[in-house]
C-alpha cells in the first residue's frame, strides 16, 4: 500500500500495559489514545482474567474501535497489555497487529513491541528449519518462538535466554498469568518508562500515556533492565554486562509527543532549544518566521526568539485529512501537500520567509511547501532544518527511506537547495544538536544518542545485511503465506 505522506519518519509502535486494576483494558485503551501518534495502522488489547485470555484487534485508529463499551466488555480482567502498530517489518495486515498471544507450555503468554530486530531473519531462519511454524511475518513472533523453545524451567530465565539471542532496538511489554513484564534493550534505543495509578503499575512508552488516565510518572526502564511486576510489586533484573545508554535522538527531535518528558524535560523544550541553537548558527535577514505544522512549530518558535525576528503561521494544516487519501486517484495525488497544508497569503505575501521544519527526508514534500509559498507572494523563502541532515537509514524499529532515497546522502548542500528551489538552505550542526540536547557538546563522558541517521555510527550493525533485502523477503514471505 502506498502512504501519502512518504516524506516523513515514521514512528515506531506504541505499547501499554497495566496490572491489577478492575478497569485494565479501558485503561489500556486510553493510554493506547495518547499514543496514537507512535502508530495509527492497527491497534490491540490482550487481557487476562486470571483464568482466560481476550484479545481484541483492528484495523485503524483506536478511537474508531475501542471506545464503545461492547468490545471493551469482550476485554474483561485486572491485567492487560495494548500495542499500536506502525509496520517496520511484515505486511500490514490484521494478522500483524499486535499484541500476539501464544498458549506455551508454561501457559499463557501476551507480548507488545515497539522496535526492530536486526537479526530476525537469520533467528527466523534458524528456528524454522527446528520445527518453529511461523503465523505472522513480524519479528515479534521470533521473540515468542525463541521463548517457546528455550530449555529454561522458569518464565524469566526463558525470557533471559531470548534476549541473549537477539539483537536490535526494542522495548517490550510481556504478560503471563502472574507477571506484567518490561523490557528494554541493552542500548536504550526505543523508549520506555514505569507509572503507576494507586496500586496498579503501568508499563508504557511515553509519558503522555500515563497523563490521560491520571497515574504518576515513576522511572524510566534502565538500558537492558527487565522490570517484572507481581504481587504488586516492582523487582528489577540486569542480564547484560553494563554499558552506556544511546537512546534514540528522533525521540527528542520528533516522535515523542510534545507534552511527554524525556530526562525530566517535555519534548516540547528540546525542540524548541534546537531551534535556539540553530539561530544562533545561521544569520540571515528576513521578514518573518514560519513553521511547517505541526512538527516545526517548537523549533520555529525558539528560532524567532533567539533570532528577535517575528514569527507567524504562515502555513495551516488540515487536521481532517483522513484515512481516505491515503491511496486516492490520481487527479488527487496530483495536488500533493496541498491536501494537508495550505498557505496564509496575506501573511506571507510580499515577505522573506524563513521557513523552518524539525527534518528533511526525501526534500519532496518541502519542494511543495516552498512552491506554495512562492505561490502565495513570498519574496524569498530560506529553508531552515532544527537537526543535521539525514544521511543514514534506521534499522531499529524506524521506517524510513533506503540510503539511496535520502536527499542528502547523495546531494550536496548547495544540490539540495536547488532541488527543494530555495533562495537558501542551512541544518543545525551535530555540535549544535547536542548542545540543545543536553546544554553541551557531544563529548565521551556523556551517554551518546543514537545519532546514527547523522553520522553513520550504528550501536548495533544489522545482522540481516541490508534493511531493502530484510523488507523484500519479509514480503515473500507474505505472499508465500497468502497463497
Amino acid at each position: 500500500m502506498k502512504k501519502f505522506n512518504i516524506d516523513k519518519l515514521r514512528e515506531e509502535c506504541g505499547i501499554f500495559g497495566i496490572s491489577n486494576h478492575e478497569d485494565a483494558s479501558a485503561l489500556v485503551a486510553l493510554g493506547l489514545h495518547a499514543l496514537q501518534h507512535r502508530g495509527q495502522e492497527g491497534c490491540g488489547i490482550v487481557s487476562f482474567d486470571g483464568k482466560n485470555y481476550h484479545s481484541e484487534k483492528r484495523q485503524g485508529l483506536v478511537g474508531d474501535h475501542f471506545t464503545d463499551l461492547d468490545t471493551l466488555k469482550k476485554l474483561p480482567g485486572k491485567f492487560a497489555i495494548g500495542h499500536n502498530r506502525y509496520s517496520t517489518t511484515g505486511e500490514t495486515s490484521l494478522r500483524n497487529i499486535q499484541p500476539f498471544f501464544a498458549d506455551l507450555y508454561m501457559g499463557g503468554l501476551s507480548i507488545a513491541h515497539n522496535g526492530n530486530l536486526t537479526n530476525a531473519l537469520l533467528l527466523r531462519e534458524n528456528l524454522v528449519k527446528n520445527g518453529a511454524i511461523f503465523r505472522t511475518t513480524s519479528d515479534t513472533e521470533t521473540i515468542v518462538q525463541l521463548i517457546a523453545k528455550s530449555q529454561r524451567d522458569k518464565f524469566v530465565d526463558k525470557l533471559i535466554d531470548t534476549l541473549f539471542q537477539i539483537q536490535g532496538g526494542y522495548s517490550l511489554v510481556l504478560m503471563t498469568n502472574k507477571k506484567l513484564v518490561g523490557v528494554r534493550d541493552p542500548f536504550g534505543i526505543r523508549p520506555l518508562i514505569i507509572g503507576k495509578l494507586k496500586n496498579s503499575y503501568i508499563i508504557t512508552s511515553e509519558t503522555c500515556a500515563l497523563d490521560i488516565v491520571g497515574a504518576s510518572f515513576i522511572r524510566e526502564v534502565e538500558n537492558g533492565e527487565i522490570v517484572i511486576i507481581e504481587n504488586n510489586e516492582l523487582k528489577s533484573i540486569k542480564p547484560f554486562p553494563k554499558q552506556k545508554a544511546r537512546p534514540c535522538v528522533f525521540e527528542y527531535i520528533y516522535f515523542a509527543r510534545p507534552d511527554s518528558l524525556i530526562n525530566k524535560k517535555c519534548a516540547y523544550e528540546y525542540r524548541k532549544n534546537l531551534g535556539s541553537e540553530l539561530a544562533k548558527e545561521t544569520d540571515i535577514k528576513a521578514d518573518l518566521v514560519v513553521p511547517v505544522p505541526d512538527s516545526g512549530v517548537p523549533a520555529a518558535l525558539g528560532f524567532a526568539k533567539e533570532s528577535k525576528k517575528e514569527f507567524d503561521l504562515g502555513l495551516i494544516r488540515n487536521h481532517y485529512v483522513g484515512r481516505t487519501f491515503i491511496e486516492p486517484s490520481q487527479n488527487i495525488r496530483s495536488l500533493g501537500v496541498k491536501l494537508k497544508l495550505s498557505s496564509t497569503k496575506t501573511i506571507v505575501n510580499d515577505k522573506s520567509i524563513i521557513l523552518i521544519d524539525d527534518s528533511l527526508v526525501r526534500g519532496t514534500t518541502c519542494h511543495k511547501i516552498v512552491k506554495m509559498l512562492y505561490e502565495a507572494g513570498a519574496k524569498e523563502v530560506h529553508v531552515r532544518i532544527a537537526c543535521p541532515e539525514i544521511k543514514f537509514p534506521d534499522f531499529y524499529g524506524v521506517d524510513m527511506p533506503t540510503k539511496d532515497e535520502l536527499l542528502a546522502s547523495k546531494k550536496d548542500i548547495n544540490e539540495m537547495c536547488n532541488y527543494i528551489n530555495a533562495k537558501s538552505l542551512r541544518f543545525l550542526s551535530l555540535e549544535g544538536l547536542y548542545k540543545a540536547l543536553i546544554n553541551e557538546k557531544r563529548n565521551p563522558n556523556y551517554p551518546q544518542f543514537s545519532d546514527h541517521y547523522f553520522t553513520g555510527d550504528y550501536p548495533i550493525k544489522p545482522s540481516d545485511s541490508l534493511k531493502g533485502l530484510k523488507i523484500k523477503q519479509l514480503s515473500l514471505l507474505s505472499v508465500k503465506s497468502s497463497n
